[in-house]
């Protein structure tokens, strides 16, 4: 039995055409991720699936606790279509959670451990989402606070789960209740919606991608291929896990397709990833380049044994040479570079490659039917091998964002074609080559902050007259974030507001931690180019010659 979810306005779905091509090339299977996931668990049933610091769990024993989660879930009312906000951190739940909503036809809205009042009610909202499902608490924050935050603002949410004891006078009901007999489920089309991701944030508020069962099934089992994963592997997931790097390049869904075990670790930090890596006997892991650097480095001070590590993926952020020639001496494993976006195209590094592709290239695309081009300012094609803006369409990449309508008119070309903002070259090889960015987001430790959003709550603060977001390269994290400031004349003593002021300024706003900026610069006017706007190239140059105010 199918349930057909409706499509509407809030979701473009793959044009006939195109979704046969992928159809008959053998790259879809038509298969929905709930039905992946359980012959996955029927075929590796004995075998350990996920790990975390509490429990482990064989395949067998997984499907078990996602059956009768997802049971759980129906009996609250929650079915097919319906979108259902995770905030949860890396752990088991997290399995449990993502295959039990999609189980029972749910939408899963992976958001990070990270977002906070602003973000999630922001996404809640854009998605409609029936309920909320968050842990207790993650290191010292109180999600279920924070939950008390949002249900004001979106009247959609109808119920908060919660993995562990719910702190708020009992009124959210623990994810360990949300059981019941495992039942049969109206199943979906693998054309339909399977989850909604995070944009990193290039334009103001995060935006949804809608991901179907048919091109995310594809994007993991693809990237398990090309990573050469096999069922003796144990991929650690250290980076947040819904983020799609660590969920599906291949991550998660990949290593679980291939029988591997699933590690979740929630500290990236070396002495403790380090104990994680040994102690289970990682095979493969991701990071971004800073935590590669720092990795690197200690090395020489950790004194755990990391011999069985084979294989360490390293994307979010370009990889300079200088850090890409420290991984095989330092940990004593492959490097792959990992070029890709959630919205769909992602590039490797082929263990075939020769060196120098794997130290100075992001990879090249994962699909034979990835379609790259690069385009100049007015969208025309340029000559091989010059820099220009990457637009791709594929087996893997959306033709829309989830609910923007009016966005998705520049975000994508009339040819279907999405413009990623990525400046890149294409070698003879077919790998790309990342130089620099066309849209004006940051990149601090892997996470994409849109300056755009910090300008304009920062507009807001009554000592900011004029301000300007910009990325200083920075060592440690990639780019630092910097609020170049013209203070406002009419607040006290026309002084500009300090570091801390201006973050708990944004963190009163409902800003997530990773967008707050490190440096403030006071300036007294902010340059201009020659059409008027702010000449932000120019106040980096300035601004890393000048020591802000931290």
């Amino acid at each position: 039995m199918h349930a057909r979810i409706e499509h509407n306005a809030h979701f473009v779905p793959f044009d006939e055409g195109r979704a046969q091509t992928y159809l008959d090339a053998g790259l879809w299977r038509g298969t929905t991720l709930s039905d992946a996931f359980a012959s996955w668990a029927h075929r590796f049933a004995a075998r350990r699936a996920v790990v975390d610091e509490t429990e482990v769990l064989t395949y067998l024993e997984l499907y078990s606790r996602v059956r009768t989660t997802a049971a759980g879930f129906a009996d609250r009312g929650i079915g097919p279509g319906d979108r259902v906000v995770v905030q949860l951190p890396n752990s088991v739940s997290f399995a449990v959670v993502l295959f039990a909503l999609v189980e029972c036809g749910a939408v899963p809205v992976l958001t990070l451990p990270a977002h906070r009042r602003r973000e999630i009610a922001h996404l809640a909202n854009t998605s409609e989402a029936v309920a909320y499902v968050i842990a207790e608490r993650s290191g010292d924050f109180d999600y279920c606070a924070l939950a008390d935050e949002i249900l004001p603002t979106v009247p959609s949410i109808r119920e908060v789960f919660v993995d562990g004891r719910p702190s708020s006078a009992g009124s959210y009901t623990p994810l360990s209740a949300v059981v019941a007999v495992p039942q049969e489920f109206p199943r979906t089309s693998a054309a339909d919606l399977a989850v909604l991701l995070v944009s990193g944030g290039t334009t103001g508020l995060p935006k949804l991608i809608p991901r179907t069962h048919n091109d995310y099934e594809y994007n993991a089992r693809a990237s398990a291929e090309v990573c050469e994963l096999t069922a003796e592997d144990v991929y650690l997931a250290v980076l947040p896990a819904a983020h799609n790097f660590p969920l599906a390049c291949p991550g998660l869904l990949g290593a679980l397709g291939v029988g591997a075990t699933v590690v979740f670790s929630g500290s990236p930090s070396p002495d403790q990833a380090f104990a994680v890596i040994e102690r289970y006997r990682v095979t493969v892991t991701a990071l971004v380049p800073t935590l590669t650097q720092l990795w690197c480095e200690a090395t020489e001070w950790e004194a755990a044994d990391l011999s069985s590590l084979r294989l360490l993926q390293v994307g979010g952020a370009k990889l300079t040479p200088e850090i890409a020639k420290l991984v095989e001496p330092a940990l004593g494993c492959r490097l792959q570079q990992v070029f890709g976006m959630a919205e769909g195209l992602v590039n490797y590094t082929r263990a075939d490659d020769a060196p120098d592709l794997v130290i100075g290239t992001q990879g090249r695309p994962l699909s034979e039917c990835d379609e790259v081009r690069i385009v100049d300012a007015d969208g025309n094609d340029v000559p091989a091998g010059e820099v220009g803006e990457l637009l791709t369409r594929g087996p893997c990449t959306i033709n829309g964002y989830y609910a923007a309508a009016e966005h998705n008119t520049t975000a994508i070309t009339p040819e279907g074609f999405y413009r990623s903002g990525d400046r890149v070259r294409v070698l003879d090889s077919g790998h790309l080559v990342v130089t620099g960015r066309i849209k004006d987001v940051i990149t601090r430790n892997g996470e994409n902050v849109a300056a755009d959003e910090l300008e304009d709550l920062l507009l807001a603060h009554p000592g900011v007259a004029r301000v300007s977001v910009i990325g200083i390269p920075d060592p440690d994290v990639g780019e630092s974030i910097c609020a170049v400031i013209v203070p406002n004349g009419r607040a006290r003593n026309n002084s500009i507001p300090t570091v801390a002021e201006v973050r708990a300024f944004l963190t009163d706003a409902g800003c997530a931690g990773f967008k707050l900026p490190d440096r403030v610069v006071a300036r007294t006017s902010l340059p201009v180019t020659a059409i008027g706007k702010v000449d932000k190239s120019l106040l980096v140059a300035q601004s890393t010659e000048r020591q802000g105010n931290r």
